[in-house]
C-alpha cells in the first residue's frame, strides 16, 4: 500500500491537517453549518443521517454547542458569517479512539463493512482502511448482489459500498442505501457486520440499527456528532470530507492504519 511508506508523527499530522485544509479554516462557510444546524434542530430528516433525534435536538443552540465541543466550530453563536474552522487537535483524537476499534477488530478478526457517501473524498481511505483489515484476518462483508436505493445500485468498489447511477458513483447523505444492504443480509440469512465504518447516512443508519458504527463526518454534518454524544455511534472523526485532492487524507489514513496496529513503521 503506498500510503504505508511514511507515518507522520501526531505534531506533522496536525500541520498537515490544517495546511491542506482538512481541518483548521477549513472550506466549508460558516452560513451552510449554521444553515444545516437549523434543518436539523428543526426535524429536517434529510439532516438527520438515518438517525432517530427524536425531539432531542429542537434547538439549534445545543446543536452549536456540541459541534464546537466534538468538532471545533467557532462557539460563538453571534459568529454568523464567514470562516469556521474544524480542530485539528480533535481530528487526531478521533482518529486515536478509531485506531483503537480497529485494532479490536484486527484482534477479533471481526467482520467489518465499509461504506461512503462521499467517493470523491473518502473512497480510497476506506478502500486502505479493507486491505489492512482484511490483511488482518477481518472478514471484509460482501454485500448482496441486486441492491438499489433511492432509484439507484448500492455497489461494492474497491470493498466499499458505494451508490451507483448512471455509470457515476454518487455523493448521498441518504441512509437507504445501508439500509437495503442490512436488509439484504438478512434476507440471506447472514449475519449483520460486527463493525461498519462509515460516513453520512451509511454510518448513522448502522449506529440507530444497534450496530458498532464509526467514522468521518464534515463539520456541516452535525447529526454524527450528536449520535456520538448518545453512544448511538462509537467513534465521529471531524474532517473536511471532501478537499480539493484525495491523496491528501494520505498521511491521515497511514496514522490511522499505523496507530490500529495495521502497518508496518
Amino acid at each position: 500500500m503506498p500510503i504505508s511508506s511514511q507515518v507522520p508523527s501526531r505534531a506533522e499530522l496536525t500541520d498537515h491537517l490544517v495546511r491542506t485544509r482538512i481541518a483548521g479554516q477549513v472550506a466549508t462557510p460558516r452560513e451552510n453549518n449554521l444553515s444545516h444546524y437549523r434543518k436539523l434542530a428543526n426535524g429536517d430528516r434529510h439532516y438527520w443521517l438515518g438517525l432517530d433525534l427524536g425531539d432531542r435536538w429542537t434547538d439549534e443552540q445545543d446543536v452549536l454547542a456540541v459541534m464546537a465541543e466534538r468538532c471545533g466550530v467557532v462557539d460563538d453563536p453571534d459568529h454568523r458569517a464567514g470562516q469556521d474552522t474544524i480542530d485539528p487537535e480533535l481530528t487526531v483524537a478521533a482518529l486515536d479512539r478509531l485506531a483503537a476499534r480497529l485494532r479490536k477488530a484486527a484482534v477479533d478478526k471481526q467482520s467489518v463493512l465499509l461504506a461512503t457517501g462521499h467517493p470523491g473524498g473518502l473512497l480510497d481511505v476506506h478502500r486502505a482502511t479493507a486491505d489492512a483489515l482484511r490483511a488482518a484476518g477481518c472478514e471484509i462483508v460482501r454485500i448482496p448482489g441486486g441492491l438499489t436505493a433511492d432509484e439507484a445500485q448500492v455497489w461494492q468498489f474497491a470493498d466499499v459500498a458505494v451508490l451507483e447511477r448512471g455509470a457515476t458513483l454518487w455523493h448521498t447523505h441518504s441512509p437507504a442505501p445501508m439500509a437495503a444492504i442490512l436488509d439484504g443480509l438478512a434476507a440471506e440469512g447472514r449475519p449483520q457486520p460486527d463493525l461498519v465504518v462509515a460516513d453520512h447516512g451509511w454510518a448513522g443508519c448502522a449506529g440507530q440499527r444497534g450496530l458498532d458504527s464509526v467514522g468521518y463526518a464534515d463539520s456541516n454534518d452535525p447529526a454524527l456528532f450528536l449520535g456520538e454524544s448518545e453512544g448511538t455511534l462509537q467513534v465521529v472523526v471531524p474532517l473536511d470530507d471532501h478537499v480539493r485532492d484525495p491523496r491528501y487524507y494520505d498521511p491521515m489514513t497511514a496514522y490511522l492504519l499505523h496507530g490500529a496496529g495495521l502497518l508496518e513503521g
